[in-house]
């Protein structure tokens, strides 16, 4: 398996990449907000990511996907396809997944749970999910092996009595959208493909669980892949490298505390 490592000049501008990814967060989550539309807030993604970052939206015309973000509400596991029509009410959650591939041709790539009012069972789900992310990103340093994170990820969310989606994964990235690895969040590698980390790799780790079983089914646009028994579903997403000594997230937000990563 060749897994790209990156010199110190890309290095720089995944940083960069994620840096901006951050910068689209922090701009959209005021708006997530009971009675906007899901079109809506991918037009203002679209819009600050082009005009004020000088950017192109990854997913936008990838494979033929419609839009430039991706909106993931209750049991849509991922890759839910933004709508005008779509708009966001009391007790939903949402899963926003946005991808900057900036004008050096780099991507920085990052997901975020947002509930909207108050839903005990949907946050308990968004916020233990957030955990497994954590947990995994407490791994992640040269010589730990891809198997060592996605055992830690299952037995977390087993542990809450979760389920773990097995469809859809982790991925390398850097000039590249998605390159090797590909990053399991469940035990499931065969032995060629459980790749040891080292410095200069990039990669995601993005976590879905359902509150149900782990099965998916992808709906009839082709993209939109929903939990087969209607369960909810909630996934975190950042983008991070292999330092010499552990891990530097590229798309932290400025509402997180990441400091357990450096204790």
């Amino acid at each position: 398996m060749n897994i790209p490592r990156k010199t110190p000049d890309e290095i720089e501008k995944m940083r960069e990449a994620g840096r901006q990814a951050a910068a689209v967060f922090d701009m959209i989550t005021p708006h997530v907000v009971a009675g906007v539309s899901t079109g809506e807030l991918d037009r203002l993604c679209h819009d600050f990511i082009v005009k004020e970052l000088g950017s192109t939206p990854a997913p936008l015309n990838y494979h033929g996907f419609p839009k430039s973000i991706c909106t993931s509400l209750n049991h849509v596991v991922c890759h839910g396809i933004p709508d005008f029509d779509k708009k966001l009410k009391h007790g939903d959650i949402m899963n926003i997944d946005i991808t900057v591939k900036t004008a050096d041709g780099y991507h920085g790539d990052s997901s975020v749970m947002f509930v909207i009012g108050e839903t005990i069972q949907g946050e308990r789900l968004c916020r233990v999910t957030q955990e497994c992310l954590y947990k995994a990103m407490a791994e992640v340093r040269p010589g730990v092996r891809l198997s060592t994170i996605a055992r830690v990820i299952q037995a977390h969310a087993e542990g809450f009595g979760y389920s773990v989606v097995r469809d859809f994964c982790g991925h390398g990235i850097g000039a590249g959208f998605h390159e090797e690895p590909q990053v399991l969040h469940y035990d499931g590698y065969a032995p060629e493909a459980d790749a040891e980390l080292a410095p200069g790799m990039c990669l995601t780790i993005e976590p879905m669980l359902n509150a149900g079983g782990y099965r998916t089914k992808v709906l009839r646009d082709g993209w939109t892949a929903v939990t087969k028994d209607k369960s909810l579903s909630a996934q975190w997403e950042h983008t991070l490298l292999v330092t010499d000594t552990g891990v530097e997230v590229l798309t932290a937000r400025a509402d997180e505390d990441l400091s357990f990563l450096s204790a």
